[in-house]
């Protein structure tokens, strides 16, 4: 089924074909959280649609995502068919419409409690580009890039929702041209335009999860902005990597789109240099590379249009690559792809490839500049995804606003 009793649902990127998850209050009562579900230009309260059919749902009921996650895809999908038919199925309207909500008059939240944090590094282009930024003259890739999905655990109690003030970090940074570091604000604040993946079905400590798993423990897709400060990060990562240029904020798109909902979407990744290792070895199995589209806005700005079909690991991989040592999953796990980033100038995501380090710095029409990101700056990500018969999914938009 994908036409809706609800006209703003027709033609919409919030159609039928996509209602993607989130967590909701309203101005009557803000203090109460309840699951949502976008659909054209409203939300709908679950829990409540739920009961008004007669079907009661203890996970719709709920004021986070959590036990739904934790419920597994039979469960996912037998919700998702629920919805579907009760915003699809005219003789529900009655029921069910009473509980739909402008979607400009309730507030947003972080749709799930984060488990642990995983970020990625699967962008070959922007790994060449930060690989010729750093270490010019001399082969830009590591020898392990194109053997294993380059990852790092970050911090889950700073992931924060789309909307959220990001207060510039302070820490220690030394330039090349400083005979010692100093302590202060970040000089060089940016951005990293990701995809994320919400882990639902856990997994059991000291048995890896298979490619062919894939699908049974990850529930939905955000976006993600993975703010660096790139000076903080310059002089702390040597020999162990991201540390507080990473931990003090990532902002988190507030709708979760399920992974049934991109089956259009579905790619195969680009060509492999190496013969994988057998437990990243994809090519016999589902294709999961996804043709996503982001655009990344500075100040309402488009300054880069990243293109995630180019993403040289694919999200099962990563899970596959994550719990290979027996590392267990939990619900509400979540693991981002890494800064994506296409071959050209325009589709790079993050500033320090899109200016070079600062060398060529983005123009605004305002007659500014950017080398890096300035207190008062409001940076913006969207994105879409192919869905059937030519239409649009939209993952909504994570945005932040830089604070002194």
């Amino acid at each position: 089924m994908t036409t809706s009793w609800l006209e703003s649902a027709q033609d919409s990127p919030f159609g039928l074909h996509n209602l993607p998850y989130g967590v909701f209050s309203t101005a009557d009562q803000p203090g109460r959280r309840r699951i949502g579900v976008a659909v054209g230009d409203f939300v709908l309260d679950a829990g409540a649609a739920a009961r008004a059919v007669g079907e009661p749902s203890v996970l719709l009921d709920a004021d986070t995502l959590n036990p739904l996650l934790a419920a597994g895809r039979p469960t996912w999908t037998a919700v998702r068919a629920a919805l579907t038919a009760w915003l699809g199925d005219s003789s529900y309207r009655a029921a069910v419409s009473p509980h739909l909500h402008p979607v400009g008059e309730v507030t947003l939240h972080l749709p799930f409690e984060v488990a642990d944090y995983v970020d990625f590094y699967a962008s070959e282009h922007h790994a060449t580009n930060l690989g010729k930024i750093f270490r010019p003259g001399t082969e830009p890739l590591t020898p392990n890039w194109k053997h294993l999905p380059i990852g790092y655990h970050g911090r889950a109690g700073t992931i924060v929702v789309s909307g959220t003030d990001v207060v510039r970090p302070n820490g220690q940074r030394k330039a090349p041209s400083e005979p010692l570091p100093s302590y202060g604000p970040s000089r060089r604040l940016d951005i990293e335009a990701e995809v994320a993946f919400v882990v639902g079905a856990g997994s059991e400590l000291g048995k890896p999860v298979a490619l062919a798993d894939f699908r049974e423990h990850v529930f939905g897709v955000c976006l993600l902005n993975d703010w660096s400060a790139r000076d903080i990060q310059a002089w702390e990562y040597v020999p162990l990597g991201p540390f507080l240029g990473k931990s003090f904020a990532s902002s988190l798109s507030p709708w979760v789109v399920p992974l049934d909902a991109l089956e259009h979407a579905r790619v195969s990744p680009p060509p492999r240099e190496f013969e994988l290792l057998p437990y990243l070895d994809d090519r016999d199995g589902e294709p999961w590379g996804l043709d996503l589209t982001l655009t990344v806005r500075l100040n309402g700005h488009v300054i880069s249009r990243p293109p995630f079909a180019s993403m040289y690991w694919t999200a099962a991989q990563q899970l596959a690559h994550l719990t290979a040592n027996g590392a267990s999953l939990r619900p509400g796990d979540l693991y981002a792809s890494g800064t994506i980033s296409g071959p050209e100038v325009e589709s790079r995501g993050a500033l320090i490839e899109l200016t070079w380090n600062g060398e060529n710095p983005v123009k605004l029409p305002d007659g500014t500049s950017r080398s890096y990101l300035e207190d008062g700056d409001t940076v913006t990500i969207t994105a879409t995804a192919p869905g059937p018969d030519g239409a649009l999914i939209s993952f909504g938009e994570v945005t932040g606003r830089i604070v002194p």
